[in-house]
């Protein structure tokens, strides 16, 4: 298969460069031409000089975009180069009902979509060991299983189009919990005076252990945060399920309180640092002299 990939961000270039490893990649586009270019130079690929071009000769495309109207401007581009019977995966983080409109676009191109937003970090991303959640038909994700197994390790269809981003929601919950857990529970050790490093030793090691405990409370111990998951992205993310969650009447505490907490952070400029940034809030509670 020749496969293009768009979007070369944090995620997405490292993507790229496994499917290039799996000697899958043909070519490479991103909105900054310059990263495009780097990365093709690097990779020994062709940087594509438009959407159209990274289409017309692929079998598939890969997008790893930002946001709903990035996917959907990125679809409209692609569709008139691609050939019927080519593939398009998109493996960002968008809602099912963007997921609905981007199959529809392509499908009057007989292109086939699948929506296949992953989980694992950067690195994840890195190591090709991410979990990608799959939606779409059964035929179009047997196809797109050299694609997937290049870039992941736990690969899952979940059922029609739609319901690999209706995943990757129920994940963005779940990480929004243990994201305010570990911030709170490392400031509380802090507090303490407790060595941290061997808080994160042990603690990693039991029960209430996590990938994002052990991945990302050495960003607390240093007060660095450089950008892994940014807290901009968690909190688009969050407002996805907010959205999700309210066609059923139902409004979720734990992405409520979450989006507030990220509301405070990117209005003292930290929007763009990773999301275990929220510690700063958790040790300011035990900084604050009573009245």
């Amino acid at each position: 298969m020749k496969v293009g990939f768009a979007g070369l961000g944090a995620m997405g270039a490292p993507m790229a460069t496994n499917l290039h490893r799996a000697g899958l990649l043909q070519a490479v586009w991103n909105r900054t031409a310059a990263r495009s270019q780097a990365l093709a130079a690097q990779l020994e690929v062709r940087a594509a000089a438009s959407l159209a071009d990274l289409a017309h000769d692929a079998d598939a495309v890969v997008l790893c975009v930002a946001a709903d109207a990035d996917v959907l401007a990125v679809v409209d581009e692609l569709a008139p180069a691609l050939h019927p019977g080519a593939l398009v995966i998109d493996c960002s983080t968008v809602s099912a009902a963007t997921a609905h409109a981007a199959a529809a676009t392509l499908a009057t191109r007989q292109v086939d979509f699948l929506d296949a937003p992953v989980s694992g970090g950067i690195e994840g991303a890195e190591r090709g060991t991410l979990a990608i959640m799959v939606g779409g038909s059964e035929q179009a994700f047997e196809r797109a299983q050299p694609i997937l197994q290049a870039m992941g390790k736990t690969i899952s269809h979940f059922g029609a189009t739609g319901s690999g981003q209706a995943t990757k929601a129920t994940n963005q919950i779940m990480c929004a919990g243990i994201i305010r857990a570990v911030a709170e529970a490392m400031a509380f050790a802090k507090a303490h005076e407790l060595p941290l490093d061997k808080v994160v030793a042990t603690l990693g090691q039991g029960a209430g252990s996590s990938w994002y405990f052990v991945n990302r409370a050495p960003n607390m111990i240093r007060n660095h945060y450089p950008a892994g998951f940014r807290v901009r992205l968690h909190a688009k993310d969050l407002a996805i399920c907010r959205a999700m969650a309210a066609q059923h009447g139902v409004e979720l505490p734990v992405v409520e309180a979450m989006l507030q907490e990220y509301g405070e952070l990117i209005a003292r400029g930290h929007g763009d640092e990773d999301i275990s940034t929220a510690y700063r809030l958790k040790a300011e509670l035990f900084e604050r002299q009573p009245d």
